[in-house]
C-alpha cells in the first residue's frame, strides 16, 4: 500500500482487503491489520507528495507516463485540487488512479503540507476502515461465500459465455456493416 500511494501501480487495495479476510478467518490480528494499513497508506501519499512539491512538474511530467499522467491530465488534476483541496484528497482515496497520484498532484499544486496531512490521515482512516471491514467480515463467513459461489459458478460461467459471444457477434456484425458502407461509398 506504501507503495501504491506515491504512484507505483500495484495493487494495495486487494492486499488490505486479502489481508483482513485473513483477519476474518481468524489468521491476522485486524486491529494490526488495519493500524499497519493506516500507517503505509498516510507515509505512501506524503512520500508522493514529496515527490509533487520537491520534483515538481517537470519530474512528473518526464515520469507520470508511466503511471498514465499526461500534461492534460496534469493541469486539469491540478487545477481541480486548487479549486476543491483538502475534499479531493479525502475522497482520491477511494478513486482508483486518483488514489495513486493524489499526493503527488497535491504537492505539485502547492497545497499546504499540513492541511494535505490532516485530509490524507482523514481519508486514509476512512479507506482502510471500509476496505479492512469488508474483509473482515467476508473473512468470518468465508466458508458460506465458498459454497455460495461454487453452488453458482456453471451458472456465472454460462452468462460470461452468452455476454462474450453476443459481445463478439455485436463487434463482427459493426465491422461488417462499416465495411459495406465504405465499400458502397467507394464505388458511388
Amino acid at each position: 500500500m506504501l507503495l501504491e500511494d506515491f504512484g507505483v501501480p500495484v495493487p494495495g487495495e486487494t492486499t488490505l482487503i486479502l489481508a483482513a479476510v485473513y483477519a476474518g478467518a481468524g489468521r491476522l490480528n485486524v486491529w494490526l491489520v488495519g493500524l499497519i494499513g493506516f500507517l503505509a497508506a498516510v507515509a505512501g501519499d506524503n512520500i508522493g507528495f514529496a515527490i509533487g512539491h520537491f520534483g515538481g512538474r517537470p519530474l512528473v511530467e518526464r515520469y507520470g507516463r508511466y503511471i498514465f499522467l499526461t500534461p492534460e491530465r496534469i493541469d486539469k488534476a491540478t487545477a481541480f485540487f486548487q479549486r476543491h483541496g483538502g475534499k479531493i484528497i479525502v475522497i482520491a482515496r477511494f478513486i482508483e488512479g486518483l488514489r495513486q497520484a493524489n499526493g503527488i498532484i497535491a504537492g505539485m499544486s502547492g497545497m499546504h503540507w499540513a492541511k494535505f496531512v490532516a485530509f490524507n490521515a482523514l481519508g486514509a482512516a476512512l479507506w482502510v476502515a471500509v476496505w479492512t471491514s469488508v474483509g473482515y467480515f467476508s473473512g468470518n463467513n468465508i466458508n458460506s461465500i465458498y459454497h455460495t459461489a461454487t453452488r453458482y459458478s456453471t451458472y456465472l460461467a454460462i452468462a460470461v459465455g452468452v455476454f462474450l459471444i453476443v459481445w463478439i457477434g455485436r463487434r463482427v456484425w459493426r465491422w461488417r456493416a462499416r465495411r459495406t458502407q465504405r465499400a458502397g461509398a467507394d464505388h458511388s
